[in-house]
Order: structure tokens, then sequence, then C-alpha cells
């Protein structure tokens, strides 16, 4: 509701929360052992890639031109024709805020307010893009949400120490800030303030008429807005996908399938158990006369006692064959799990000696026999081995790289199908074709691919989910250039005429405002302009309808709440269609007393602001107590080559 109060509470906690989110990272990370992780090097000089240090914490450029770069890919997935330059005003935003989070980190080291490894674990752990099939902590999920990111490990660790550490020093800071009645009635008051008064459209197409420019106007327009019309690097990217598609002939034998049936009989026997009497003794001898005369009808116990104490005589009970294979071994469960109910197995070697065996009795399983598991056990080894044929065939890939192949023969090193992109920019849109783009799900794929010089070896990139990988290399680049004047003059002329148009209205906004002021009424002032312009209308709001709006404020509007009573002042439309003459005339005061509630909410609205200011006030101590050293020279060249619309 105070939406407008709490603009003016805007504090470095706020950006602190924000370069989370911005350097893409999931909210409710948890912090590292700050001895090991951290923004930026350690050292105690300024880097060359420095931007700014804090205590023996840097945070550098390259850390600060990705979490840029998450911004733009977090930007173009609203707007997909996004660049640096449209996200130019982040900048400053972003760097202050990984600023803050290197001057926690180094604060923590200082006073030896460290958070032992195994949290930052478990935090990683409750990531969602970091758990398997089964809902648990995988480490190959984790590894392809990394790589989904393009981040590492450090760098995860990293962003999670700054928002653990917020959590920790400034929540006790910022908890408990209280506003008084007496502060809070004024604000509550301005909120039931209203306003009324008029204004006077001046939309710019009622000056464009008679606006021509010459040829000499236009080249000279041109080149000063050259930077306007210059077209972003453009290439065509060569693709080689290594997907399931790729080893779709890789099948399991009928003898895996058997072998993985009969090594997994306690999943298919579905219950299956023998109820068994065991004799072990040391020599095969020995254990043959014993077998001998059981068959013959002596009980095992019988047969086995002229053996003395050489015979070990064993009651088993039931048994699973799993369980029983555990304790005897698979040569003798086999033979044992083959046998009818009151036959004598043996003797059979085993590692603790010749085993003979009597099935007293067998109970029948449930389960399914090997043509009935046939297809599951097909499916799961097939896809096991597919799985490897996969990672062997991605290695085979990039052993070819490694060893100095270029894309051509790398992809034909592994029997890769090769295509090639249409003419793209590095957002994935074709110029001139709004609907030719690439899928997102080769957005890795196209940032790598503009990122790897002509000369340079071609790279694999992984897919989202797991979908596989692509080897990409640049084909044809087209750097980028200013489209001709010729080409797009009719773009020039219009946005010429445009410029001149507002100018024109601008002029004459000024004039109706200056006549305002000195007391010529609206309605003249407008009759006056030498342009027929729209009749003034009345505007008027309470300033509690501004702070409750949603959405945009309109530029008029705004320019009413901001006027001393009979005061007039022209404001530019927010879209550029042209300009508002506003004029406040009368301003009724609000009395909140009226309305406790409102007061009551306003204390909580201002407390939230004061709590945020002292968390900013914290982080501007620790600032100085660490000191900090920034590279202006540095930042400001960064800053501009991130913004220069080639990027």
């Amino acid at each position: 509701m105070l939406a407008s109060f709490r603009n003016l509470s805007k504090s470095k906690i706020g950006t602190v929360v924000m370069a989370v989110i911005l350097v893409g990272i999931l909210v409710g990370f948890a912090l590292a052992d700050a001895k090991n992780f951290g923004s930026g090097n350690l050292g105690f000089g300024m880097g060359s890639d420095s931007l700014a240090k804090v205590g023996n914490r840097q945070v550098g450029q390259r850390e600060v031109s990705d979490a840029m770069q998450r911004r733009l890919q977090e930007v173009r997935q609203q707007n997909p024709n996004a660049t640096y330059a449209t996200i130019a005003n982040d900048f400053d935003t972003i760097l202050e805020a990984m600023i803050d989070q290197a001057a926690m980190i180094a604060f923590a080291e200082k006073n030896e307010f460290y958070v032992s490894k195994r949290l930052i674990d478990a935090e990683i752990a409750q990531i969602p893009g970091t758990k398997g099939l089964n809902g648990k902590f995988s480490d190959d999920a984790y590894k392809a949400f990394l790589a989904q990111r393009g981040l590492t490990d450090a760098e995860v660790r990293n962003v999670i120490t700054g928002s653990i550490l917020q959590r920790l020093m400034l929540t006790p800071v910022a908890v408990n800030a209280r506003v008084s009645v007496g502060l809070a009635s004024p604000y509550a008051s301005m909120l039931l303030e209203s306003r009324s008064g008029e204004a006077a459209v001046l939309p710019a197409e009622a000056f464009a008429a008679g606006l021509k420019p010459s040829d000499t106007q236009l080249q000279q327009y041109y080149l000063k807005n050259r930077v306007r019309y210059t077209i972003p690097e453009q290439r065509t990217l060569k693709l080689a996908t290594i997907s399931a598609a790729s080893v779709d002939g890789v099948v399991a034998s009928d003898k895996e399938i058997a072998d993985y049936f009969n090594a997994n009989q306690e999943t298919y026997s579905g219950g299956a158990a023998r109820n068994l009497t065991q004799v072990v003794v040391p020599d095969q001898k020995t254990a043959a006369a014993i077998a001998a005369r059981a068959r013959d009808g002596a009980t095992l116990a019988a047969a086995s006692a002229p053996a003395g104490g050489n015979a070990a005589l064993s009651d088993l009970g039931e048994q699973s064959r799993a369980d029983y294979a555990s304790a005897a071994g698979d040569k003798v469960a086999s033979a044992v799990f083959a046998a009818a109910t009151g036959a004598i197995v043996g003797p059979i070697q085993s590692d603790f000696g010749w085993v003979v065996v009597k099935v007293n009795s067998a109970k029948a399983g449930t389960g399914k026999t090997l043509a009935q598991a046939r297809g599951e056990i097909a499916a799961k080894l097939n896809a096991d081995k597919r799985k490897l044929a996969l990672e062997d065939l991605v290695d085979k890939v990039q052993t070819a790289i490694d060893e100095g192949s270029n894309f051509a023969e790398s992809a034909a090193a592994a029997k890769l199908n090769v295509s090639t992109t249409p003419l793209v920019m590095v957002n994935g849109a074709a110029r001139g074709n709004a609907s030719a783009r690439l899928p997102q799900n080769l957005a890795n794929v196209l940032k790598a691919g503009f990122e790897i010089a002509p000369n340079d070896p071609p790279e694999i990139v992984s897919l989202p989910d797991n979908q596989g990988y692509v080897l990409v290399a640049p084909d044809r680049i087209v750097p980028a250039a200013a489209a001709s004047l010729v080409a797009i003059r009719a773009i020039v002329e219009r946005q010429w005429v445009g410029e001149q148009a507002m100018a024109r209205a601008k002029s004459v906004a000024e004039a109706i405002a200056a006549k305002l002021n000195a007391g010529t009424p609206m309605a003249q002032a407008v009759a006056q302009a030498g342009t027929p312009l729209p009749a003034p209308r009345p505007i008027s709001a309470r300033r509690m309808q501004i702070a409750n709006a949603e959405g945009k404020i309109p530029a008029a509007m705004q320019m009413l709440f901001s006027l001393a009573q009979g005061k007039a002042r022209m404001v530019a439309d927010d879209e550029g269609r042209g300009y508002y003459v506003v004029k406040a005339d009368k301003v009724t005061p609000g009395n909140a007393l009226l309305q406790p509630g409102l007061i009551n909410e306003m204390q909580r609205d201002l407390q939230d602001g004061q709590s945020q200011e002292y968390a900013r006030q914290f982080i501007a101590a620790i600032r100085k107590d660490l000191g900090l050293t920034r590279n202006e020279a540095a930042i400001a060249a960064l800053k501009t080559r991130l913004s220069n619309p080639t990027s």
C-alpha cells in the first residue's frame, strides 16, 4: 500500500538480496566455511583484474561480468532482444551488492565467524535442481545444475556464504526497529492529502507538420546517432548433437539380460525360499561319504555322525536365495535353489569347506520368470549401456579436439550429423525475421558459439535436463557494424522528425507553463500556443491512490503531487509521445488522527524502512572498518565494455 514511502527507504540490504538473485542462485542458500570460500582473490594489493578490494577480499572483473551475463539471461526470458545495453543501469547495483557480499565475508573472517562445511552442503542439497529422481541430493544432478547456469561449485558456495552471512549478521541488527506515533502521523496524513488541478496535453505529432530533413541534416543526424543503428555481430554456427539418438543402437545381449536376472533373484523370485539342513566338512572325501549315506535314506545328522567333530551340522530353517548366497556363496546357492524338495545337494566346495545340503521343503515364489522380466531388464540395461556409450562418445570427441582436430574432423571421428544455424545474433534471433530463433535449450550453446574465436578449437556444451551435448564452432562471422543510411533511410528520417517535433513541443510546453505561473488561465494559455492542441482536462486524486496504484503512474499525475498550490510545470510523457503541462489548483491536507489504523500501518511500514536503514548503516560500518578501495578506471572500462551494443 505504501509503496511511495518504501521507495524512500531503498538500501543496501535490498541490493544484497538482489545480488543473490542476479547471479542466478536460488533463494535459501546457506553459508560455506568462510575460510575457504569467498569473493575474488585473497591478497593485500589490488590485482590488475580487481574492481574493488575490501579487507582481504577482492571483487574481480570476471565475477561482475559473469553476474551481468546471468542477469542478461534472466532479462532475455521476458525480452529476447535484450542486450547488455538494456541492463546497463543494473551494473552499479550488482557491483555494490557484490562489494557488500565481499565485505561481510571479510568481516566474518576477521572476527573468526565461521560456519561448518556441513551446513553449506546441507543447504546445497535443498536446491531443487540438485535432486535426483528419488528426491535426494545427486552429485550428477548438482553438476548438471552448475553446467546449465554456467557456474562453478566455488561460485555457488561463495554466494551461499554471502546469503547466510546476511541472515546471521544483518537480521540481529535490523530486527525490532521502532517508529513512534509522532513520527508516523505526518506521513500517514500525507497519504490522505488530496489535490486537484488541470493538465494540458502537447502530443509530438501535433508539431510534426512541415518537418522534412535535407540530405545534409539526415546525414548529420545519422552520424551523430550511428551507435543507435549498429547491428550486433552475427554468426552462423556449426552444430553436431551428441544425444541418446547417437547411441540408440546400443542394446543389452541375451547373456547380459540372463546374468542380470540371475544376479537379482531376490528381486524377481518374489519370496521363493528353501528350508535347509547343511553340513560342512574340511575334505571332499568325507563330504562325498556323507552325501552317499544321506541319499541312501539316512538323515543328514546320522549321515554326518561318523565324521565326528570334523562335521559342522546346521539346521538353517527357511532361507531366501539372497540370504543363503550371502553365507554359502552363489555357487552353492544356485545348486540348492535349482534342486527339488527332499534332494541332497553336494558335495560342493565353498569358501569355508565342502558342503552337503538337504532341501527339506521349498516355497515357490510369486515373482517373474526370465521371459516375464526380460522387457524391464532390457530397458534398464539398455539405458545404462547407452549412458556409458554416450559418455564414451563425448570422450572420443573431446580426445579428438585435444589432439588438434577441427570441428569437421572431430564430428567425423564420432560419425555425428552436422547442421548449420541461420545467421543469428547473440540472443539467438535472426535479423529481419522475428519468427526465426534458436530454441531456448540451446542458450548455452549459443553463448559458447559467440565466445569462440574463429581459430579456436570447437567446444562441447551440455544441454539442459540431461538432453545430451552439442559440439559447436563458429562458421560465418559478420562483425558488428552500423546499417547503411540507404538501407534505413525511412527509419532515420522518422526518428529525426520525431526528435524535432518533441523539441517544438517542449518549447511550447515551457511557454505555456511560464504563462500559467504568471497568472494566465490554462485554457487561454493553450489557445495562444499557435498550434491546435487538445483542450485542457481536470485531474484530481488523493496521495493514497498514487501510493496504492499498481503499475506505472502517469507522469502528469506524479507532477500534480510534486507542485506547490497554484504552480505549474512541464513534464515529458513517459513513452516519449509528447509533453504535459500540469497546474496544481488546490491542495487539501489530510488528517490521519481521524484514522488511527492508518497511523499504525504507517508505523509498521516505516519500521521496515528503518530496519533496512540499520542494515545499510551496519554494512557501511563494515566497509569503513575493513577499508574499501575501488579501481574506478577499471570499473568505468568494464561498464563501458558491457554497455557496448556489440557485446
